[in-house]
Formats: C-alpha cells, structure tokens, sequence
C-alpha cells in the first residue's frame, strides 16, 4: 500500500514544467554565438596568417662561424665558432664586458699555406748553413786556427763573421767565437735599442778591424794587442737604413748622434773587458775598440 506522502510526491512531479511533453522540448542544447575576431597588437617577432592563426617564431640565426661541434657555452654568453669571425670577436668583446666571470675562447689560426712553411724552412736551413759558433743569428765562415807571425799572435779556432743578429759588417771580421758572441750582445742589447727608429734603424757596422799580428796602438816595444789574437774588434761608424750613417769620429760630440754614440760606449762595458773611445787616448778618436779582455777589477772603459 503506498504511503500518503508518496501519493503526494508523485502528485506534484506531474505539476512541475519537467513533466511537460516531449515535443514541447528542445531537441539538442543550444551552442553559444561565436564571438567576433578582436585583433590585438602583436609583438613583433609573432606574425598572423591569413588563416588567422599565429606562427610560431623562427629561431635565431646562429653567429657567423659558430659551428655544430662547438661545447655548449656558458649561460647567458654567445655562441662562439671556429673560424676568425668579425661577429664571433664582437660578441666575445661585448659578453666579457658584461659578466666579469666570461672566459673568453681564442680563436684558432688558420693553417698556414705550405708555400710559407716551405719559406720558413728555407729560411732556416740557409741560417743553419751559415751559422759559426753554433748560433743562426752569427753567420759568417770557420777558418780555423791562425797562425801568427811572432810569438803571441794567432788564433786557435776562428772565424770570418758576416752578420750579428741580421746587422751585416762592412767587412768580414776575424775574430773568436767568445769575441763574436758578445758582440752580440752588445747589438741586441746597445745597439738596437739605443739607435731605435732613428734613419729608418741599424743596418750595419763599418768596421775599422779585427785581427792584426801588432803591438797595441802600432807602438814600437809595446805589449801585444788583443787584435793579434782575435779578440777585438773595432766600429768606425753605425750605417742605417736610410743610407746615412753616425760616425764616431764625426759625430762623437754632436747632441743626437752624439748621445747615441755614448750609449753605444756605456753599453758595451759587460759584454767587452775593454772599451776605449775618443775621450781615452789619440789612438782612438776615430772608432770604438772593443775587446774580451778580462780584468780582476772588472771592465776597463773610457
């Protein structure tokens, strides 16, 4: 038996508006209106197609000369390639000013072509054919030993040098090798410096002698020289590129050549146990002597 309040229930189910008749319904929900197309500004690295839809942005073209192979750089720093690219150099410059941390990548070389290398060891094996004491930047020739004409004179192993250091002799000096080595270093470390750019720079030496069986200074019962056993020589003049030349005879008191010429005389006092100039004696107003002499006191310069 059904229950009053069930009878009641279904009483005013079939009252309500739900109770209505099928074909009183609608057959299917309504779609809602589509909305009109509103266009908004776009960056400008997003365009639209003509089908209204957005593209996806290109990637960014990779810096000239970066290459696949490249190690991932560090965060925030630029791609960096393999070849000497202008852009790879901006963007190493401007990312190292950036970020104190950036550590910047050289760029390799590119290789060189074989006509240079084959330049080169040319270049080489001429210095190594001319080479005397076994070093390239003293060229010249072995003579061997020199006998002397009176006792005291003579060389036991010498040479005739040509160039020190690319600076040619006006005329080949016989010498020692002790003697030709620290010429040397007086070229490098005197000569060059001190003349600089001055006439274009050092081309050459005008030499006044080098060896020569005789008594110091061609005096009559004097002791022998340090010519008579190759261990001098003596510069009458620095040639230069220009075609000029500073003399020491006309020269020596003059401002600029002067100065340097002095500075020729000082720099040798080292590498030489003997440096006379004009202010020493007569004998030498006209050229600088320079010898291996060796003293206990030291070198012996004026």
């Amino acid at each position: 038996m059904i229950s009053r309040a069930a009878a009641l229930a279904a009483m005013m189910f079939l009252a309500s508006p739900l109770s209505a008749a099928p074909e009183t319904a609608p057959g299917a929900s309504l779609r809602p209106v589509a909305r009109a197309l509103i266009e908004a500004p776009q960056p400008a690295s997003v365009t639209v197609t003509a089908t209204g839809a957005l593209e996806r942005p290109k990637a960014r073209p990779a810096p000239l000369g970066t290459t696949l192979g490249d190690p991932d750089p560090p965060a925030g720093a630029p791609a960096l390639g393999h070849g000497p690219a202008p852009r790879d150099i901006a963007l190493r410059t401007a990312f190292a000013a950036r970020s104190p941390q950036a550590i910047p990548r050289s760029l390799r070389p590119s290789p060189r072509s074989p006509a240079i290398v084959e330049q080169a060891l040319a270049v080489r094996r001429e210095r190594a054919r001319g080479a005397v004491c076994g070093d390239p930047d003293l060229q010249g020739s072995i003579i061997g030993a020199v006998p002397g004409r009176i006792s005291g004179c003579g060389i036991d192993e010498a040479i005739k040098l040509r160039t020190v250091s690319g600076v040619a002799l006006s005329t080949r000096a016989t010498i020692d090798c002790p003697t030709a080595r620290a010429l040397k270093t007086w070229v490098e470390r005197a000569l060059k410096p001190a003349v600089g750019s001055t006439g274009g720079g050092v081309s050459g030496l005008r030499i006044a002698g080098s060896y020569a069986c005789r008594s110091r200074n061609n005096q009559p019962g004097a002791k022998i020289s340090e010519h008579a056993r190759g261990r001098a020589i003596d510069i009458a003049a620095i040639r230069l590129n220009d075609g000029s030349e500073i003399s020491v005879l006309k020269d020596w008191g003059r401002s600029t050549e002067g100065r340097i010429l002095r500075k020729l005389h000082s720099g040798a006092c080292g590498p030489f146990g003997t440096v006379l100039g004009p202010e020493s004696d007569p004998f030498h107003k006209d050229h600088l002597h320079f010898d291996t002499a060796r003293y206990r006191s030291g070198s012996y310069c004026r």
